[in-house]
């Protein structure tokens, strides 16, 4: 959740110019994928599904742009389905397979899951579904052998998220994948935060469906991916014309789906082992610096921009807004709970105290955040968190 004040009360940053530490939530657009996709905004506009030559253009586009997506992820073109963003696939999983599968009405889920998944889990469950709640360990790490146990003839579906967004702990899917497939069981992992940070490979993770958003790899937000396997039975949440072979109707978004293309494959160029000894220095600065601050999230088997930590007896909210008036934002976990006053229920799943967990602060960057840039950040969290509270 983005900390919020009042704008009045809103502290001014400094003068030395501003860090973003801010990308789990959205990371910033790049100027290659706007330029990517200015030629299907202001040129090649026209409805893909029309039959004249704007329209075949159109088509030509997005046909081109399924066929990236699908090369980025290892995956079949006629796989990749467009969609309006990470919750939309999220849902689109849950419940279009949940409600297509004949074998019952038992859902897995981990404690950890994104609120799209989560709450499309309960939605599932208002409606006669039963859903089980996987453990996480003090890592946030979900435990092949405590999903095999749970298993049964009539799980119809189990998702666990590949990364954390709150923690950045990394799930080994691969495993877990296997032990599912052992029942027959789908798999679906919502991969939006692991996407650039991690190698994904469907055919590899073994999984049959999973999930994108583009505003955390650069695109303007408003686009998604579905990943679903060939023939995994599937509902569609969405009727009308019938496009995307009738798994998701509604006119698609041309420029949307090519700056989704350019995304990922500028993604998978990025130098990610130098983003993450910069991580690492920057949490080995914060713990030296910080005393009793205490990294969550698995240590190595963690996203390459992702830090964050409680901090005991000091006010989350208080540490975060003296680093906005350092010029430094971040936030203290997901921005989908904003708003939200109650602890995270990802870092209570993990066994941290409610009061603990409100001290929570996450640090998110790319390989364009500076070592100087971390430094400076480590710097204003050790003179905030250390100040009398």
């Amino acid at each position: 959740m983005t900390q919020t004040a009042d704008p009045q009360e809103r502290p001014t940053p400094s003068p030395s110019g501003t860090i973003y530490l801010d990308s789990a939530a959205s990371a910033p657009v790049r100027r290659e994928v706007l330029e990517a996709m200015w030629p299907l905004l202001a040129g090649v506009h026209a409805n893909p599904s029309s039959r004249h030559e704007p329209g075949l253009a159109a088509e030509r586009a997005l046909t081109d742009a399924r066929a990236r997506v699908a090369r980025s992820l290892g995956a079949r073109p006629g796989e990749i389905l467009f969609t309006s963003g990470g919750t939309e696939a999220d849902n689109a999983a849950v419940k279009g397979i949940a409600l297509a599968a004949p074998r019952g009405r038992h859902v897995l889920i981990s404690a950890v899951e994104h609120p799209a998944v989560a709450e499309s889990a309960s939605w599932l469950e208002r409606i006669g579904y039963e859903v089980d709640v996987l453990p996480v360990d003090d890592a946030g790490v979900v435990d092949p052998d405590e999903l095999q146990r749970r298993l049964r003839s009539d799980t119809t579906l189990v998702s666990v998220q590949t990364a954390s967004n709150e923690v950045g702990t990394v799930q080994d899917i691969a495993s877990l994948a296997a032990v599912a497939a052992e029942t027959g069981t789908p798999f679906h992992t919502d991969a939006v935060q692991a996407a650039g940070s991690e190698t994904i490979d469907v055919r590899e993770l073994g999984v049959q469906a999973l999930s994108l958003a583009g505003h955390k790899l650069g695109t303007p937000k408003g686009v998604g991916v579905l990943w679903l396997r060939r023939r995994t039975p599937f509902e569609p949440l969405i009727h009308g014309g019938g496009q995307q072979r009738g798994r998701r109707s509604g006119t698609e978004d041309v420029a949307g789906a090519v700056g989704m293309a350019t995304a990922l494959e500028l993604a998978a160029a990025e130098d990610t082992e130098t983003l993450r000894r910069r991580r690492d220095d920057f949490i080995a600065a914060v713990e030296e610096g910080v005393p009793g601050a205490r990294l969550t999230g698995h240590r190595t088997r963690r996203l390459a921009g992702h830090a964050s930590f409680v901090l005991p007896g000091r006010s989350g909210e208080s540490v975060l807004l003296d680093l906005e008036r350092a010029g430094i934002f971040c936030s203290s976990g997901s921005a989908c709970a904003a708003g939200s006053s109650e602890a995270s229920p990802s870092l209570t799943a993990m066994g941290v105290p409610e009061d603990l967990a409100q001290t929570a602060v996450r640090f998110t960057f790319d390989v364009n955040t500076s070592s100087a840039d971390l430094a400076r950040a480590a710097e204003a969290l050790i003179r905030s968190a250390c100040a009398a509270p």
